[in-house]
């Protein structure tokens, strides 16, 4: 039998044509389909909105209510995560393995998740933004090896966080940490966490009405985008 869609808007062929987020349906997809390219994508994350599904599914267009953010002047670091950044256990670089976090994010098994929802389709598009400047990641690094990182996108004022991964104790938050800081001393004054857990929770995210998010959103894209390579500030990298 053919899979029977609850009525999500479908997306035309023109990525500059989006409903309205109040669209949305209780599950938290408002449309379905269109495509992947960097002007649709971008066209979405400045809507609030952001492409989330599995192999074998069309591509579903997310804006959930409410919103996972955390306003990076408010980073809450736990005293042992400030100890383990004090120790320098892991370098911490950006934007050198993107390919890589990518990669190790899209393998990473996580609690009530069966398999990934970054498709193949999904990293070439993200991989397409990070040639272009506009995807970034923050990648931790041990005697050599890429220990944890996360990655995600940047529009005006704003930081779309996508994913993270460890393979060692404490290595993603450290590569967030530091991610954020590197933000606050470049202007980005909110930060996208989409959906919420408890790890983001502890960081000082907080959920959102969908309506203050867009808002604030349609806000901080009209100015100016930090554009890639990002490179840790001297300050930071020491």
């Amino acid at each position: 039998m053919p899979v029977r869609w609850p009525p999500y808007v479908l997306l035309g062929a023109d990525p500059t044509v989006w409903p309205d987020v109040s669209q949305t349906a209780s599950d938290g997809i408002l449309a379905v389909g269109g495509d992947l390219t960097p002007r649709r994508l971008i066209e979405a994350y400045r809507r609030g909105i952001f492409p989330w599904y599995s192999e074998g599914l069309p591509i579903l267009w997310h804006s959930p209510d409410p919103r996972f953010v955390l306003v990076p002047s408010k980073l809450h670091v736990p005293k042992s995560l400030q100890k383990q950044l004090r120790r320098g256990e892991y370098e911490i670089r950006l934007d050198t393995a993107f390919e890589q976090v990518i990669d190790a994010c899209g393998k990473t098994r996580r609690p009530g998740q069966r398999g990934t929802w970054i498709t193949r389709e999904m990293r070439a598009a993200y991989v397409k933004l990070h040639q272009l400047g506009l995807a970034h990641s923050a990648e931790a690094w041990a005697d050599g090896a890429l220990q944890g990182g996360v990655y995600g996108v940047s529009v005006g004022k704003m930081f779309f966080g996508e994913s993270m991964f460890a393979r060692a104790p404490d290595a993603s938050k450290v590569a967030f940490v530091t991610l954020v800081q590197h933000l606050i001393a470049h202007g980005i004054e909110l930060i996208d966490c989409q959906q919420e857990t408890e790890h983001l929770a502890r960081f000082g995210a907080e959920p959102w009405a969908r309506s203050r998010f867009v808002a604030e959103v349609k806000r901080l894209v009209e100015h100016p985008t930090y554009e890639g390579p990002w490179r840790l500030d001297p300050v930071q990298s020491s």
